[in-house]
């Protein structure tokens, strides 16, 4: 007769006198996450702990963090596109005069960051 654990398709190894059931997790840690998501995993670790050990728990951290990364990539390059026609920051402008154009640049990826940060990554 087998247990409700092996019909879900679980299994058991023997261990001395005693079964115990052999439990993992999936592999879902072959997955690279860039930056983005290691902030906020971080974040998530120390800030949000139960949200944390559930998503890890449940082998569901990795695709978290995979939306989280989507999202905050998305976000971080519409700002910047949008940032810089705002303040007219062109390739013409680059062609011209280049110092001015990686300071400009420069800028509008540090705001862009910190929105990133404010609204997706510690939020």
């Amino acid at each position: 007769m087998k247990t409700n654990f092996e019909n879900i398709g679980g299994s058991y190894s023997q261990q001395g006198d005693y079964l115990l059931p052999t439990l993992t997790l999936p592999d879902e840690n072959q997955r690279q996450i860039s930056v983005w998501a290691m902030r906020h995993r971080r974040y998530l670790k120390s800030s949000h702990r139960v949200l944390y050990y559930n998503l890890l728990t449940s082998g569901k951290l990795y695709n978290y963090l995979a939306d989280v990364e989507r999202q905050t990539e998305n976000l971080f390059e519409q700002t910047i596109k949008s940032l810089a026609e705002q303040e007219q920051v062109t390739e013409k402008l680059k062609a011209e005069n280049m110092m001015l154009w990686v300071q400009k640049m420069n800028n509008i990826r540090n705001r862009a960051t910190e929105i990133v940060n404010e609204q997706v990554i510690y939020k």
